[in-house]
């Protein structure tokens, strides 16, 4: 009479080990979500701020110095012409920054958004989907897939960020270059932008 209950035993108490060792498993991170992360912190030790103000714009904004490991140099770089609208950031030849004005607009991202969900040859995953910032994945889509371009055979993912900004009553839109960075590049560029505040010089 206890052979079979010790037997029993045994079976259920295996089915509860093989039931945890499958729980374990399936706990494991997945490389493709981790793959995906992005990680925008909020301290700036690798960075230096930067009045815009001689700029014609009155804004202070956080950019990467020569620590950061990007090839940047010492003094970043602004290329505006007078009484434009438009003014390109560059710190080094891996970080350029773009910049333009607005005016009154503030729905700078929900146009973006529309822009992109008609980009008929990429696919695009939101890593940061903010009402002021987005960062993205851009994947160009292969060939063998419906909508992939005729001259793509590689796939090829790039990286990219898009911010909106109001300073004084004026909306600037802060983006990355169209062709995209790397990830690593990509996140400090955007800690940039998020750092992009008032100066207290009007």
């Amino acid at each position: 009479m206890l052979q079979p209950i010790f037997k029993k035993s045994v079976i259920i108490f295996g089915m509860v080990v093989s039931l945890f060792a499958v729980n374990s498993c399936s706990t494991e991170p997945d490389n493709d979500s981790t793959d995906g992360e992005v990680v925008v912190a909020d301290d700036y030790y690798e960075f230096q701020d930067f009045d815009l103000s001689k700029y014609d714009i009155p804004a202070i904004i956080s950019l990467p110095d020569e620590t950061a490991n990007i090839g940047a140099s010492t003094k970043p770089e602004i290329i505006h012409v007078d009484n434009d609208i438009k003014w390109e950031i560059n710190v080094g030849p891996n970080f350029q920054l773009l910049v333009e004005d607005y005016a009154a607009l503030t729905d700078l991202i929900e146009v973006e958004k529309k822009d992109l969900a008609n980009k008929k040859f990429f696919k695009v995953k939101y890593l940061i989907d903010e009402d002021d910032m987005i960062l993205y994945e851009r994947t160009l889509l292969v060939k063998g897939t419906d909508k992939a371009s005729p001259a793509v055979g590689v796939e090829h993912k790039s990286y990219h960020v898009y911010c909106q900004k109001v300073i004084d009553g004026i909306t600037y839109e802060l983006k990355s270059r169209e062709e995209g960075y790397e990830k690593e590049i990509i996140e400090l560029m955007a800690k940039s932008m998020r750092s992009f505040k008032p100066s207290s010089v009007s």
